[in-house]
C-alpha cells in the first residue's frame, strides 16, 4: 500500500471505498461523516436508523450506490464510546475498515482522519494510529500457502484533511507509522515461520543479513563459544537441542550518542518444556517463543536504517528447549555468565535462564539501560490476557517511559509489582538461587529472577503475554501479534 495525505474535501474524493467513522451512541453524523452524509441527501443517517447501526468500536456498515459523490462505496466505522477514546481506539477502527476494505477487494481508498476533530487529538498522531491500524489489520502470514491466497488489493490509501495547516504533521504521521508497520509486521512474519525454519541458525544469519544492509556489526556465538565464554545457563538450556544455539549480538553506535542501550529478546525458536515436558495442547505454537527475539531484530533492523542519536545493542541468546540424553535434569546446578550458581528445578522455565546470561553480559558490557522483552510466563497471560504486556523494572522513570512508548503505538502494557519479599522463595538450599518458586506469583518471581542478574542498572521486563492471539482481533489475525517491536521503537526514537 501506499499512503499519503491529500488536501481537500471528503466528498470530491474519487475512490472505491471512503472511509469515515462514527461515535457510539451517535444518530446524526457530524464533523467530516455529516458533511458526506448531507452531501449523500442524508443516506448515511436512514442507513444508521434502518440497519440500528450502533458505532461500537470496529462496526462496519457499507453505504453503497454513491452517486453523489465520486467514491464508489462509503464506509463508516465505529469508534466506540467517546469517553474511552484514544490512539488505540484510533487504531482498533481502521484496522477494522483495513480489513474490510481487504475484503470489498478495494483499491483504492480514502479515509478520514480519525480523531483530529471531535476526538481532540493532534494530527501527527492521528495520522500515525490511522495508518498503523490500517497495516496491521490488513495483515495476513500467507507465504507458506500456495491455494486460495489472495492479495491485499489496496494499492493507494489517502488521508483527506481539509486543513492545510495539518498537512506537514499528518505526513510526519505517516513516515513514523510506515517505520513501525514494516517493523512489526516483520517480526510478525518471523514469529509466524514455523520452528523447522526459524532456527538459531536462521535467526543470526538473518541478523548478519540486516547487519550488513544496515552498517551495523553483528557478533555471533556458536556452542563452542557459548560455553567459553562462560554463558553456562544458556549452553545448559542448549544441552538438550540437536539444532545448534547462537548468542547474537547487533550492535549500532551513533557518534553523537549520550546514552547506551541494550535491548535483549528471548530466542527460544521452539520450547518443549524439556524434562518438564509441557502437555501436547501446550506445546503446539511454542514457535512463537522466540518472539522476544523477532521483536529486537525487528528494532535493530528498525534503528540501523533511522540511525537515531544513541548507541544500541540487540542481544538473542536462541537455542530450542528440548529432550534429548544430553538435556538438563531438574535438580541439576549450572553456572551462569555472573558466577551465580543456579538450580533448575523446573526445565521448562529455560527463558529466565537465558536471559539471565544476556543480561549478565549487557551489564560486564556497562550500558546506560537494559530492557528484555520475551514470552516468559503463562501466569502473566492468566492475569492479563491476551491483550496487553506485564512491565517490570527497577528504575520507574525507564518503566514510565516504556508505558508512554506503548501507549503511543497501540501497545497496551501493565506494570506489575516487583515485589522483593518474595525474592526468599528463589533461594536454593544447593545453590545461590533456583529458577522457579512454584505457581503463586510466577509472573513477578520470573521477573524477580532476571533481575538478580542486573545489579545495579536500570533495567525493565516486558512479558508478552499478547505475543500470539488465538482468534481475529481488529489489529491481527489469528497468530503472532509482533508486538514489543514497536514499543522498542518508539522509546529508542524519544530516548
Amino acid at each position: 500500500m501506499v499512503f499519503r495525505v491529500k488536501q481537500g474535501s471528503l466528498i470530491e474524493q474519487p475512490c472505491d471505498v471512503l472511509i469515515v467513522n462514527l461515535f457510539q451512541g451517535v444518530k446524526v453524523p457530524g464533523g467530516g461523516t455529516g458533511a458526506v452524509d448531507k452531501a449523500l441527501g442524508g443516506i448515511i443517517s436512514e442507513t444508521i436508523r434502518d440497519e440500528e447501526f450502533e458505532g461500537r468500536l470496529g462496526e462496519i456498515l457499507v453505504v453503497r450506490g454513491c452517486d453523489a459523490i465520486p467514491a464508489k462505496k462509503v464506509l463508516v466505522v465505529g469508534l466506540g464510546k467517546r469517553e474511552e477514546f484514544d490512539i488505540r481506539r484510533i487504531m482498533q477502527a481502521a484496522g477494522a475498515a483495513g480489513r474490510k476494505c481487504r475484503e470489498m477487494r478495494a483499491r483504492s481508498v480514502a479515509s478520514i482522519l480519525h480523531g483530529a476533530g471531535i476526538g481532540g487529538l493532534d494530527a501527527f498522531n492521528c495520522a500515525k494510529a490511522v495508518v498503523l491500524g490500517t497495516i496491521l489489520g490488513t495483515y495476513e502470514f500467507t507465504r507458506l500457502k500456495t491455494q486460495d491466497v489472495k492479495e491485499n488489493p489496496i494499492r493507494d490509501f489517502q488521508i483527506v484533511e481539509l486543513s492545510a495547516e495539518k498537512i506537514n504533521s499528518i505526513e510526519q504521521g505517516i513516515q513514523r507509522a510506515q517505520v513501525l508497520g514494516d517493523a512489526i509486521t516483520f517480526a510478525r512474519d518471523l514469529a509466524n515461520e514455523p520452528s523447522n525454519i526459524v532456527t538459531p541458525s536462521y535467526l543470526a544469519d538473518l541478523a548478519e543479513q540486516i547487519a550488513a544492509e544496515t552498517g551495523m556489526q553483528c557478533r555471533i556465538k556458536d556452542r563452542k563459544a557459548i560455553e567459553e565464554s562462560g554463558m553456562g545457563l544458556l549452553a545448559a538450556v542448549a544441552r538438550g537441542a540437536s539444532v545448534e544455539p547462537r548468542f547474537i549480538e547487533i550492535v549500532y553506535e551513533s557518534p553523537n550518542a549520550q546514552r547506551k542501550v541494550a535491548i535483549v529478546g528471548k530466542g527460544i525458536t521452539f520450547d518443549t518444556g524439556g524434562h518438564s515436558l509441557k502437555p501436547a495442547d501446550a506445546m503446539y505454537g511454542m514457535k512463537d517463543d522466540m518472539s522476544g527475539a523477532a521483536a529486537v531484530l525487528a528494532t535493530m533492523r528498525a534503528i540501523g536504517r533511522l540511525k537515531p542519536e544513541i548507541s544500541v545493542v540487540g542481544l538473542i541468546p536462541a537455542t530450542e528447549n528440548a529432550i534429548s540424553e544430553a538435556a538438563i535434569h531438574p535438580g541439576d546446578v549450572f553456572t551462569s555468565y555472573s558466577g551465580k550458581t543456579v538450580e533448575i528445578n523446573n526445565t521448562d522455565a529455560e527463558g529466565r535462564l537465558i536471559l539471565a546470561d544476556a543480561v549478565s553480559y549487557a551489564v560486564k558490557q556497562g550500558f546506560d539501560e537494559i530492557v528484555d522483552v520475551a514470552t516468559l510466563t503463562g501466569a502473566c497471560v492468566i492475569a492479563l490476557g491476551r491483550d496487553m504486556a506485564g512491565i517490570f523494572g527497577n528504575n520507574q522513570k525507564l518503566v514510565d517511559r516504556l508505558l508512554r512508548a506503548g501507549a503511543s503505538c497501540g501497545e497496551q502494557l501493565w506494570q506489575l509489582p516487583l515485589h522483593s519479599d518474595y525474592k526468599e522463595d528463589l533461594k536454593s538450599e544447593v545453590a545461590d538461587l533456583k529458577n522457579t518458586a512454584g505457581r503463586e506469583a510466577a509472573a513477578i518471581n520470573g521477573a524477580l529472577f532476571i533481575e538478580s542478574f542486573v545489579e545495579n542498572v536500570p533495567w525493565a521486563h516486558i512479558d508478552l503475554s499478547s505475543a500470539m492471539v488465538d482468534e481475529d482481533t481488529h489489529l491481527a489475525k489469528k497468530g503472532c501479534t509482533g508486538v514489543g517491536t514497536g514499543t522498542l521503537i518508539e522509546y529508542l526514537l524519544e530516548s
